[in-house]
């Protein structure tokens, strides 16, 4: 059976040790380089041709996602994992236009970094958990060919309450007033609004009434919306 090789490029000398050691035990996986910098990074590609890239996000004073655009214009067979401690949304969409097709979260258990890798070298997409349920599949299946963010808004599944409340967002209602005009609790409305910013991939609520504000496409993209019952 032909292993799996592992370039790894991690700055924390103690992780990236551990990483390969842990990589070592494994009968179908092998580490061909572990670096703790992007110099030799392109180097190193070539003299080992690795399956698969694991590269830490945050490497300091570097450009991680510099490296990955280049990797995936001059390497386009090595597939590319990404190792944080938590990303950010915004992260994890451009490293997935770039071409990186896998997220380890760094707090994760043995068995699923070694999941991951395996699910990668395999042709899967894995993206970090607390992303799987909100934006799993419009980041997989529309952010690495689109270029223009509403047209991921387009795919998403928004119940007819979280398109209420984006409308009173957008007026300028606070939750309470929302609550009160919608017949809820506060406790509820904070709940939509946390899901309609995870669907939308957005961070506050400003975000919510100055793309609705701002955006001349907004009331055809709310309207083409997919509705699900609450």
């Amino acid at each position: 059976m032909k292993r799996i090789s592992i370039l790894v490029i991690e700055d924390n000398r103690l992780l990236r040790d551990g990483l390969t050691a842990i990589i070592g035990k494994q009968s179908d996986l092998k580490v061909t380089a572990a670096i703790g910098d992007c110099t030799k990074a392109l180097q190193c590609l070539r003299e080992s041709e690795p399956n698969i890239l694991l590269l830490d996000l945050g490497l300091r004073n570097q450009n991680s996602l510099q490296l990955v655009k280049v990797i995936k214009k001059d390497f386009q067979k090595v597939k590319v994992i990404v190792m944080d401690l938590v990303p950010l949304q915004e992260d994890v969409l451009v490293f997935v236009q770039a071409g990186v097709s896998g997220f380890i979260l760094k707090d994760a258990t043995v068995n699923d970094f070694l999941k991951t890798i395996r699910s990668v070298a395999g042709g899967a997409k894995v993206l970090p958990p607390h992303l799987t349920e909100s934006l799993f599949s419009q980041i997989v299946d529309k952010a690495v060919n689109e270029s223009d963010p509403s047209k991921i808004i387009e795919s998403v599944k928004m119940t007819k309450r979280e398109r209420q409340v984006i409308e009173l967002v957008a007026d300028g209602l606070t939750n309470k007033e929302i609550a009160q005009k919608l017949h809820l609790s506060t406790y509820t409305i904070k709940s939509h609004i946390h899901n309609i910013l995870e669907k939308l991939a957005l961070h506050t609520r400003v975000q919510i009434a100055k793309y609705a504000h701002t955006s001349d496409s907004y009331n055809s993209i709310i309207q083409s919306i997919s509705l699900i019952k609450e």
